[in-house]
């Protein structure tokens, strides 16, 4: 080799390991990283292994422990992106992004136990539609990350095959349940971003908990197919991120029709919900400040006062502020629909789907007590139901969704009043009350503020950062919208994110 080549070469060589080294992967984004390949600054081989060191450095020791499983495939996906970056191949739009994936979702290579130890060598046959999606694009499944056990609780994640898991801004408090270990994950840069699952708090909840962007798309716009089911016609599955641009970007993605999804809705996604990342979004909308989940008398009056100053940001950005927005009969529709414990009949229809389920009956778990302790009083309302009967022809009957004529009259009242107060969406905050204590998730769960309107009338729902605690920890504004306006949800958040930019990373975490 030439002096002149060899010099080359050794420039070549110093520029790459110096820009490699700087590049962190704290507070990183999709386009961060895609443009560090695409400027040959970083390879994806190294973002995965440095992920992988992250979890390896932080999760256990900071007693976190959000992650259950590091893909043993990761690094391969990862060389062949590499490859194809060096052939100069074109790239699908989420290449080399690592993902944590909630522990409810079916991945052909890697465990799914639904947080339950009963299924702890459980390896489902193929992808979840979500998961499949999303390698599709070019996204890598990094890791699977810990939830509450059969996804139960919104207080706490503690499940029996993983264990709990703790707050990333403070391991005294939970990160909410039931997708607590996407969201502390996601919080401490472990993934570029996440997937979780929300039946009634559980994407929204610890989104808000760990100052992150979490969507609830309305029931029939994702599909469900190969997630573990709580309830399916509450369940629904979706991004948690660190900025609403990537959520939107795996969103982008997964949002459509599946023919595998009973309920899901052919031809109302947007063409590219990317569109909708608009910096003025919040011009000219009229915004509801539905005042029925903010005056609780045991609302957090410095949680209030951050919503309230939230509310002036987004009257400053251009928004004419209705308050208060009102729903007719919302409480006493809220009462009657209550719940419907249709878990044992669900899970009976999920575990046929794997090639040799462990057993078929939930409750025969429940029996033999394999179940952790903290989930005994879930276990037994939501394994209530009949084994093979559809819960429409119980005894009582437990009416699936849209064939629930109270939850259906809900969401004409709430349709009803938006189109009287000429309201774009509804705003309060995504939970009124501060996490609670590590050691007492159960006896402090209060202020949960996403189990009546939004899964109760089907409705979309985004929360984004708006501030933090005195004591540190995150709290989120929740904006929900008429069913199938996701894209202007992301409108309004993107917008708000963009004005106030509350997001900060967890300390430690460099």
């Amino acid at each position: 080799m030439s002096k002149k080549l060899l010099a080359s070469s050794l420039a070549f060589f110093f520029t790459n390991v110096i820009s490699a080294q700087q590049f962190t992967l704290s507070e990183a984004t999709i386009a961060d990283i895609q443009s560090a390949l695409l400027a040959n600054e970083i390879s994806c081989y190294d973002v995965v292994t440095r992920y992988i060191a992250r979890i390896e450095s932080y999760d256990q020791s900071r007693n976190i422990n959000a992650i259950t499983e590091i893909n043993p495939n990761a690094l391969q996906v990862a060389t062949e992106i590499d490859q194809a970056l060096a052939r100069d191949e074109s790239l699908p739009e989420l290449f080399c992004a690592p993902l944590l994936i909630k522990d409810n979702f079916d991945t052909y290579d890697m465990v799914t136990t639904g947080g339950s130890i009963a299924l702890k060598d459980s390896m489902p046959p193929d992808d979840a539609f979500m998961v499949r999606k999303l390698r599709e694009a070019g996204a890598i499944v990094l890791a699977k990350t810990n939830m509450a056990e059969w996804a139960f609780s919104p207080s706490q994640s503690v499940s029996s095959s993983y264990g709990r898991t703790a707050n990333a801004y403070d391991t005294n408090y939970v990160p909410a349940g039931s997708s607590g270990g996407t969201a502390s994950g996601v919080a401490a840069s472990f993934g570029v971003a996440g997937m979780g699952s929300d039946t009634g708090n559980s994407i929204r909840g610890p989104s808000s908990h760990l100052a992150l962007f979490g969507i609830r798309s309305t029931i029939g716009l994702t599909s469900r197919d190969g997630v573990i089911p709580l309830s399916f016609d509450r369940d629904i599955a979706g991004p948690m991120a660190r900025t609403v641009e990537d959520g939107v970007r795996l969103f982008n993605v997964i949002a459509g029709h599946d023919p595998a999804d009973a309920l899901s809705v052919p031809n109302m996604r947007e063409n590219d919900y990317l569109q909708f990342l608009n910096s003025d979004g919040i011009d000219g909308k009229r915004l509801g400040v539905f005042r029925s989940l903010i005056d609780h008398e045991y609302a957090d009056p410095e949680i209030k006062t951050i919503f309230f100053a939230a509310v002036a940001d987004l009257q400053a950005a251009g928004a004419t502020i209705v308050d208060p927005f009102a729903i007719e009969e919302f409480e006493s529709l809220s009462d009657a629909i209550g719940g419907c414990p249709r878990f044992r009949y669900d899970m009976w229809n999920y575990l046929q789907t794997l090639d040799n389920p462990p057993f078929l009956d939930v409750n025969e778990l429940l029996a033999a007590g394999d179940y952790a302790a903290q989930s005994e009083a879930s276990f037994n309302y939501f394994s209530q139901g009949p084994l093979e009967t559809p819960p429409d022809e119980w005894e009582e009957p437990c009416a699936t969704w849209p064939n629930h004529s109270e939850r259906n009259q809900l969401l004409s009242n709430t349709i009803e009043a938006m189109d009287s107060a000429n309201v774009d969406a509804i705003l309060f905050p995504t939970w009124s009350n501060p996490p609670a204590h590590i050691d007492r998730g159960r006896e402090e769960y209060n202020g949960d503020n996403n189990q009546l309107l939004v899964p109760d009338a089907g409705l979309p729902a985004v929360t984004v950062p708006m501030g933090f605690l005195e004591i540190g920890l995150p709290v989120g504004l929740q904006i929900v919208g008429r069913p199938f306006t996701e894209g202007l949800l992301i409108e309004i958040a993107f917008g708000y994110e963009q004005r106030t930019q509350h997001r900060k990373p967890p300390q430690g975490f460099d």
